[in-house]
């Protein structure tokens, strides 16, 4: 009977797999004879590595990678994730995954130090979990092991005097960057990749990357007025010298600079201008609604972390007030 499907594809449980040489087949992953199921198979044809075998890390990480949970993440989880993939891949590549226990995750963790350490853990955690969906464990040993890297300094929204003391200092781009975060109350990465096209008439459409929240933004009077000034050097509303998108170095090393010119501290730092943003809105006597319709919060757990400290002294005032 003549085959229906090309050289080196077979149909096995759960789609089909080029299998060229044995113990080494692939499961291919676009749909089934489309132009991308093609292109994929002449990948394959002109030979690409076949997986590692065995249950080891290497082979788990391979699957992994291959996996919608991998191909699900955003592109800067995805890069962050790569430089710990391939840090375990280069100590523990060759190791079984069926013989890891806690107590090992938790030294790998204690090797190491700060947030690198805790990523590891999160990293593992999502690894092990994989590995349970495979059927190589029954059980997730880096599941329930706690992170220990601690801030030196609380991060807090800055005060009045910070804020105008940042107003008056910087000029330029610099400006321009503190208002777009202290006036949307975005996270740094998303108010880099804010466009010129998404203005719409008074306000800004806003695509959180992490949470993949969609917001439309009204402005402030200030970051009105520091849009309407600034240049249009490029697609994007912050650019580089020759009109590229502003890199997220670039960004971090002017807002270093600037904190170190008006005496800002390390609890004062970039991300503290989205705690600034909620204690203001919270200051005003907005509630949790109303300030997660700016923020994008998903929680109002994390809208009163954020909020905290401002709701309590105006309530404090309004009850002091009725004590007189």
């Amino acid at each position: 009977m003549k085959r229906d499907r090309p050289k080196y594809v077979y149909e096995k449980p759960g789609g089909l797999y080029f299998w060229r040489r044995p113990g080494a087949a692939v499961k291919m992953q676009a749909e089934p004879f489309t132009d991308a199921w093609w292109a994929e198979y002449a990948k394959l044809l002109k030979g690409t590595p076949p997986p590692p075998r065995g249950k080891t890390f290497r082979a788990l990480i391979a699957s992994y990678k291959r996996s919608a949970r991998f191909e699900k993440l955003k592109p800067r989880s995805r890069a962050d994730y790569e430089k710990v993939l391939t840090f375990i891949e280069e100590r523990l590549g060759g190791q079984e995954v069926s013989k890891v226990r806690r107590h090992h995750v938790v030294a790998w963790r204690d090797q190491n130090s700060g947030r690198f350490a805790d990523y590891l853990v999160q990293v593992l955690r999502v690894l092990f979990e994989h590995a349970v969906d495979q059927g190589w464990r029954d059980d997730n040993p880096a599941k329930g092991v706690q992170t220990v890297y601690r801030p030196s300094g609380t991060r807090k929204a800055w005060p009045e005097d910070l804020v105008q003391a940042a107003r008056e200092t910087a000029t330029g781009e610099t400006l321009l960057l503190f208002e777009i975060l202290v006036g949307t109350g975005q996270r740094i990465g998303d108010v880099l990749r804010m466009k010129w096209s998404d203005i719409a008439g008074d306000a800004i459409y806003v695509g959180q990357s992490k949470t993949g929240q969609e917001l439309w933004v009204p402005f402030t009077d200030r970051l009105r007025e520091a849009l309407r000034e600034a240049p249009r050097r490029g697609e994007t509303i912050l650019t580089s010298k020759r009109g590229g998108p502003l890199s997220y170095r670039a960004a971090a090393d002017r807002m270093r600079k600037l904190r170190e010119a008006i005496g800002a501290g390390e609890a004062h730092d970039t991300h503290a201008l989205r705690y600034t943003t909620t204690a203001e809105l919270a200051a005003l006597g907005c509630d949790d609604e109303l300030i997660m319709s700016v923020t994008g919060h998903r929680t109002k757990a994390m809208v009163a972390k954020y909020a905290g400290p401002a709701r309590q002294r105006v309530r404090a005032i309004e009850a002091q007030k009725r004590r007189q």
